[in-house]
């Protein structure tokens, strides 16, 4: 296992993708999910595909658009609802601890009052840029989250790197222009096409330097 070309990259900017990268909040995603599927008589094959993507993105690739706005209301109230049982990934404060000084930020496929109750009942210490699909046109797999990032840092996106657990946000970070790191976290390795790939955050650390930012495992 190593980091590849990341090993010996200088970055401007580090994105990190939330739930599932830094936050685990697969129990509450799942009870809200289906909850929902039960009232919209949908399968969990059909909503599986569509992970890393805004909910409402998911709903209208589902459902009819005359159904569209009651389950987008419907999920978004069944999700804020249950916040319960979300804890912070190994390796996830730390690293967000060693860029506190740097340019990190975090790009979420979440709503903004969704993102920032998650953060909150993970006690999680987020960087001071988040975007959230409140913030952007497209969500993921558009590029649009990862280059807003960017930009409100003051970065150029193809000096950044993304740090993502789905394929669709690996798709957006590509689209993007920016690098890419994979955790193994709710997708199987061989399904997460990425510069590298580790099992969590854990395994690496971010290295902030007058130069920039550099990734290595740890020792």
């Amino acid at each position: 296992m190593g980091l590849n070309d990341l090993a010996g990259a200088v970055f401007e900017g580090v994105l990190f993708d939330m739930d599932g990268t830094l936050i685990d909040s697969t129990p509450a995603v799942v009870r809200a999910w289906t909850t929902w599927m039960g009232e919209f008589g949908l399968d969990p094959d059909q909503v599986g595909r569509h992970h890393g993507m805004p909910s409402a993105q998911v709903v209208r690739a589902l459902l009819p658009q005359e159904r569209q706005a009651e389950a987008i209301r419907r999920i978004d109230e069944l999700e804020l609802a249950d916040v319960h049982d979300i804890v912070v990934l190994p390796g996830a404060a730390e690293a967000l601890a060693s860029l506190s000084h740097a340019k990190s930020a975090i790009a979420t496929s979440c709503n903004g009052p969704l993102a920032r109750a998650r953060i909150a009942a993970a006690q999680l210490v987020p960087p001071s840029v988040l975007i959230t699909v409140d913030d952007v046109s497209r969500g993921k797999p558009a590029p649009d989250p990862f280059l807003e990032a960017a930009r409100r840092l003051g970065v150029d996106p193809r000096r950044c790197l993304v740090v993502e657990d789905a394929p669709k946000g690996l798709e957006s970070a590509r689209a993007a222009g920016c690098a890419t790191l994979a955790v193994v976290t709710t997708t199987a390795r061989e399904d997460l096409d990425a510069d590298a790939v580790v099992d969590d955050l854990s395994e690496v650390e971010f290295l902030p330097g007058p130069d920039g930012i550099r990734v290595r495992l740890r020792p």
